[in-house]
């Protein structure tokens, strides 16, 4: 028996949720069996546990998009008992039972080996957030973006995505501009490396098409307006990473910036990227991203607070990242 997060649906969008004692018989079919030891509640979790957006898609639903933990049993040769894995993405947590359980049974293929010298614990305080964040980068710096190019504009600078981008990007030695609705987190965003604060009430309204030249490139989590007016304020041949939607999945923008400014939107997916990509990321945030600045971004639950949690993170009071204890 193992203690999980459980959701059940209702005749209402908001699922029941409650923790509740499963046998191990009743995890799905997989290759590995794993003892969870952390997970993570992210934007895509608190949706699912809140019912404010249809992320479940089947019926009952352990959430969680992520999670790292070892080995209890594997079919599979590429992994064995006692190994150390993280999981991001895959459906995870909405067709096929996710983390904040205390075992999770998952594909092989879906896994990742820990990166050597990294706890389950600072995993999860980079989780899916901060593997995003990482992809967002490694997708700029594929485009050319470098340093000398100028400031590099960060949207949703609070979140897990924005707060670990900043980060990354500042340790790369970019100039980082956070865009952030709360400036009184100035203290905490420009210990992260930005140098600069927008305040996001300029960037989440209706916008020109075209707009003053600001930034070399920018990391996108929020999507609609913000993204659109971003597209607009990019410098000549700029390139904006987008991963998110925060703010919607629209999109009201005009061709006006990739065809007068020669501006690039490149998309990126953290739930499907390919796994020699994500080795490559896990890689690089072990060896980018100091453990002390992760310690001072996380907030760290047990599994029963998830729930309580969950509508805070999605009305935007909760700073960085939250690490799920599934044992405490």
């Amino acid at each position: 028996m193992f203690k999980a997060l459980l959701l059940t649906k209702t005749d209402t969008p908001q699922p029941q949720a409650a923790i509740t004692e499963l046998d191990e018989a009743r995890l799905p079919e997989g290759d590995v069996l794993v003892r969870v030891s952390h997970s993570t509640l992210n934007y895509k979790d608190a949706l699912a546990i809140t019912g404010k957006a249809p992320v479940v898609r089947t019926w009952p639903m352990v959430p969680g998009i992520d999670f790292a933990g070892s080995v209890l049993e594997s079919s599979d040769l590429r992994y064995k008992k006692g190994d150390a894995v993280l999981l991001n993405g895959w459906g995870v947590g909405e067709t096929h039972w996710g983390g904040l359980a205390q075992k999770a049974r998952v594909r092989a293929d879906w896994l990742v080996p820990l990166p050597t010298g990294m706890t389950a614990e600072q995993a999860m305080a980079i989780g899916t957030a901060g593997y995003t964040a990482m992809l967002c980068v490694m997708r700029l710096q594929e485009q050319g973006v470098t340093p000398e190019g100028g400031p590099v504009l960060v949207t949703g600078a609070n979140g897990g995505v924005g707060s670990i981008a900043i980060a990354i990007l500042a340790r790369l030695g970019f100039t980082v501009h956070a865009s952030t609705g709360r400036l009184n987190e100035a203290e905490h965003l420009k210990a992260l490396g930005a140098s600069e604060l927008v305040d996001r009430a300029t960037l989440n309204a209706p916008g020109k098409p075209l707009q003053k030249e600001r930034w070399a490139a920018a990391v996108d989590s929020v999507g609609s307006h913000t993204l659109a007016n971003v597209c607009a304020s990019v410098r000549y041949g700029g390139v904006v990473a987008a991963c998110g939607l925060a703010q919607g999945m629209d999109f009201p923008a005009t061709v006006a910036p990739f065809i007068l400014r020669g501006v690039t939107l490149a998309g990126v997916d953290s739930v499907m990227a390919p796994y020699a990509r994500r080795v490559e990321a896990w890689r690089r945030l072990a060896a980018e991203l100091p453990a002390a600045l992760l310690a001072g971004n996380t907030t760290t639950i047990g599994l029963a607070e998830a729930t309580e949690v969950a509508p805070r993170l999605l009305a935007g009071q909760v700073r960085g990242r939250v690490v799920v204890d599934v044992n405490r």
